[in-house]
C-alpha cells in the first residue's frame, strides 16, 4: 500500500447530498449557511478547505495532501457541513432518564426545574435554539437544529447529578449503560 493512497481522507471525500428545500450558501472565507425547513445554520470552516457546490452536492476538497493538519480538517470540515444539513432537515435529538426516589422533572415556561435530592431545586433557562420537553416527570428530552447545542445542553443537565455506580441513581442518557460496583458487606 503506498503512502499517497493513503494521504486522503475517507470521510473527508464523500460528497455531500442536498436534499430538496435545503438551500446552501458559500460565501468567502467559508463562511458556509444552511436553510431548511426547521431553521438556518451559519459556520465559518477552516479557511484551507475547498468547498464548492456541484448540481446537488457538496464537494470538499484538501489543497494539499501532504499536510497532515489539513488531512484531520478535510473530514472534519466535511462532518461539519453534514451535521449542518441533517440539522436543518430533520434535527437532533438527546433524551435523558432520572432515576432515584423523589427524583423528578418539571417545566415552568422556558425553565427545566429539576428535584433531584438536594435541599432546593435546580433551575436551568433553556438555551436559544433548544427546546426542553419533559416526558412523566423522569424523562427529559431535548431538542434542537444544532448538534452541539443538543449535545451540551443534554450533558450539563445530566452533570446536575450524574448516576453514581452503586444504585444507579441520577440523571443519565437513555442508551447510556450504568456499570455497577458491589457494595461493602459486613463480616459475620
Amino acid at each position: 500500500m503506498s503512502r499517497k493512497k493513503e494521504a486522503e481522507s475517507r470521510i473527508g471525500r464523500m460528497p455531500i447530498a442536498i436534499p430538496a428545500g435545503v438551500t446552501v450558501d458559500i460565501a468567502e472565507n467559508n463562511n458556509v449557511t444552511v436553510k431548511g425547513p426547521k431553521g438556518t445554520l451559519n459556520r465559518v470552516l477552516p479557511a484551507d478547505m475547498i468547498i464548492t457546490q456541484e448540481d446537488d452536492k457538496i464537494v470538499v476538497k484538501n489543497p494539499s495532501n501532504a499536510n497532515r493538519k489539513l488531512k484531520s480538517l478535510h473530514g472534519l470540515t466535511r462532518t461539519l457541513i453534514s451535521n449542518m444539513v441533517i440539522g436543518v432537515t430533520e434535527g437532533y435529538q438527546k433524551v435523558l432518564e432520572i432515576n432515584g426516589v423523589g427524583y423528578r422533572a418539571a417545566k415552568q415556561g422556558k425553565k427545566l426545574v429539576l428535584n433531584l435530592g438536594y435541599s432546593h431545586p435546580v433551575e436551568m433557562e433553556d438555551p436559544e435554539g433548544i427546546e426542553v420537553v419533559v416526558e412523566d416527570q423522569n424523562k427529559i428530552i431535548v431538542k434542537g437544529i444544532n448538534k452541539e447545542m443538543v449535545g451540551q445542553y443534554a450533558a450539563e443537565i445530566r452533570e446536575k447529578r450524574a448516576p453514581e455506580p452503586y444504585k444507579g441513581k441520577g440523571i443519565k442518557y437513555a442508551d447510556e449503560v450504568i456499570i455497577r460496583k458491589v457494595g461493602k458487606t459486613g463480616k459475620k
